[in-house]
C-alpha cells in the first residue's frame, strides 16, 4: 500500500521580496519518518480554496506550529498592540480545514497554533500574553541561538488518565516536553475536552469529544524530537496509524467494500 498523504496548511512568508506558502521542515520530516505519511503543503489562500476538493485528495491533516498568531477578531476580541504578528491567509485556510476534516471524520493532529486554531475554530477564545498573568510560568522560547536547546524537553505536563492522549502515549500522569507559546487557550470550545494541562494550568493538550476520528490537538511540540522521545513519537506513531486506517477505509470503498468490515 503506497504511503497515505496528510494536509499541511502553509504559512505566508515573504523571503526577498517574494511571498512563499512555506511549513517547518520539522513538522513535515515527523511526518514522513515518524508518522509514515507524505505531505502536501496546502497553499494559504484568504478566499479560493475548496476545502472539500482538499480532504477529498488527503487521508490526514496535520496543522502545524507558526510564528504568528490567530487574530483575534475571529474569537471576538480586538487586537491589541503586540498581540502580532498575523496571517489572516492562515487564519482562513485552517479553520475551515479543520471544522471539516472533524465533520468527515478525517484523522487531525493539531500543534502549537493549531492547537489554538482547533478551539477557535470549535468556538473557544485565546489569551495573550499568558506570561504576565498572576501564577502562570512564562511558557516563551528561551533566547538562546541554538535551536536544540530552544526547543529541548524541559516542562512537566500532566496527562490525564483514560485520556485518548494517555491511550496514544501508553501512560498517564506526569510527562516532560517541549512547550514553547506566549500565547494559550482562554475559554474551551465546547467541544473540546481537556487532556492534559501544565502544572499553573495552562491548558497543553486537547481532543474532540465528538470526533469520529483521531482529533487532538497539543500545545508542545512532538514534531521537534519525534525520532528520539518516546512520548514525541508515539503520539506521530498513533497519528500515523489513524492515517493508514483511513486510507485503507477509502480504499475498500472505493471498491465497494464496507469501510470497516466486521472482525472475522
Amino acid at each position: 500500500m503506497p504511503k497515505p498523504i496528510i494536509a499541511v496548511p502553509a504559512d505566508i512568508r515573504e523571503i526577498e521580496g517574494a511571498v512563499w506558502h512555506a511549513s517547518p521542515n520539522q513538522y513535515v520530516q515527523a511526518a514522513l519518518k515518524v508518522a509514515g505519511a507524505m505531505s502536501f503543503i496546502v497553499p494559504a489562500f484568504e478566499d479560493g480554496n475548496e476545502i472539500d476538493a482538499i480532504l477529498d485528495r488527503v487521508d490526514g491533516v496535520l496543522v502545524s506550529g507558526s510564528a504568528t498568531n490567530v487574530h483575534p477578531s475571529l474569537y471576538g476580541k480586538e487586537a491589541a498592540e503586540g498581540d502580532g504578528p498575523f496571517d489572516p491567509a492562515r487564519d482562513a485556510t485552517s479553520l475551515p480545514l479543520i471544522r471539516r476534516a472533524i465533520d468527515r471524520g478525517i484523522p487531525l493532529l493539531a500543534i502549537c497554533r493549531g492547537i489554538q486554531e482547533l478551539n477557535v475554530a470549535l468556538g473557544g477564545t485565546l489569551a495573550s500574553e499568558i506570561q504576565e498573568q498572576p501564577g502562570i510560568w512564562d511558557h516563551r522560547k528561551p533566547n538562546v541561538p541554538e535551536r536544540d536547546k530552544a526547543y529541548a524537553i524541559r516542562q512537566p505536563v500532566i496527562v490525564q488518565e483514560g485520556s485518548c492522549i494517555a491511550n496514544y502515549l501508553g501512560l498517564a500522569g506526569e510527562i516532560q516536553v517541549n512547550s514553547l507559546h506566549r500565547q494559550a487557550i482562554a475559554e474551551t470550545a465546547p467541544r473540546l475536552k481537556v487532556e492534559a494541562t501544565a502544572e499553573d494550568g495552562t491548558i497543553e493538550a486537547v481532543s474532540v469529544i465528538d470526533a469520529k476520528n483521531f482529533a487532538v490537538g497539543v500545545q508542545w511540540h512532538p514534531e521537534y524530537w519525534a525520532e528520539t522521545d518516546a512520548p514525541s513519537r508515539a503520539l506521530f506513531e498513533a497519528f500515523g496509524d489513524a492515517v493508514r486506517a483511513f486510507a485503507a477505509s477509502r480504499t475498500r470503498v472505493s471498491r465497494g467494500e464496507p469501510a470497516f468490515p466486521e472482525p472475522a
